[in-house]
């Protein structure tokens, strides 16, 4: 069943979104999945009249999506999608490789069958829409394998933590390109984390995130290699 995050990062059955839940879902989605390139500007009174909606919920989406840090307020009644640079990226790489060698490694100390279910449920539409090419799709299910990790992990700081930062990190997961090698790497980790085996889920972490991390500088190099480029 599709969910709806709503601006906090909570996430809300369809049927209860507010108005400005659903304008803020939609332009995160077309923001994460790359619809709305970086640098794109977002003018209230332009996508009030292409949703179909009044400018309150657009005005009440940019200012959610500005403190999930996706976009950038411009003066007056407009935005920008945010442009990451090679310092972001950095930046975002090192809180995450503080983040998930502790939350993986919880994940498989605290397991449960249901948490299991749902990220084996995660894993499976990650590779059949890898294996498919559907680069929107895989990408979005890797990012939702690492959530349900966190939810595995039973702490509720992490948790916290995890929904605060979610918005810029599902932006940083989907920086990649090798869709079956990624889909193929969570299958490693998810088996680690059913056999309860922390040191070879600590090993696999590491690789993980090495891959991570090349795949988002390969994206975005350091600007002094890119100006002497």
């Amino acid at each position: 069943m599709l969910s709806v995050t709503a601006a906090g990062g909570d996430r809300m059955e369809p049927g209860f979104a507010s108005e400005s839940d659903r304008v803020t879902e939609r332009l995160r989605n077309e923001i994460l999945d790359g619809t709305r390139a970086p640098g794109s500007k977002l003018v209230e009174r332009d996508l009030a009249a292409e949703m179909g909606v009044s400018r309150v919920p657009v005005r009440d989406a940019l200012r959610a999506l500005g403190n999930e840090g996706l976009v950038t307020p411009r003066p007056r009644s407009w935005s920008v999608v945010r442009e990451f640079t090679a310092s972001d990226v950095a930046d975002l790489n090192e809180v995450r490789i503080a983040f998930e060698g502790l939350t993986f490694r919880l994940a498989a100390q605290r397991r449960t069958r249901e948490g299991l279910a749902r990220l084996r449920e995660v894993l499976d539409t990650e590779l059949r829409a890898a294996r498919a090419g559907d680069a929107v799709s895989a990408r979005r299910a890797a990012a939702d394998f690492h959530e349900v990790v966190t939810a595995l992990s039973a702490n509720e700081l992490l948790g916290e933590l995890e929904r605060a930062l979610r918005s810029r990190m599902r932006w940083l997961l989907g920086q990649h390109d090798d869709l079956e090698a990624m889909a193929a790497e969570h299958e490693l980790l998810y088996e680690a984390i059913v056999d309860r085996d922390v040191e070879r889920v600590e090993r696999l972490v590491l690789a993980h995130l090495a891959t991570g991390t090349r795949e988002a500088a390969r994206r975005h190099p350091a600007e002094e290699s890119a100006s002497a480029g």
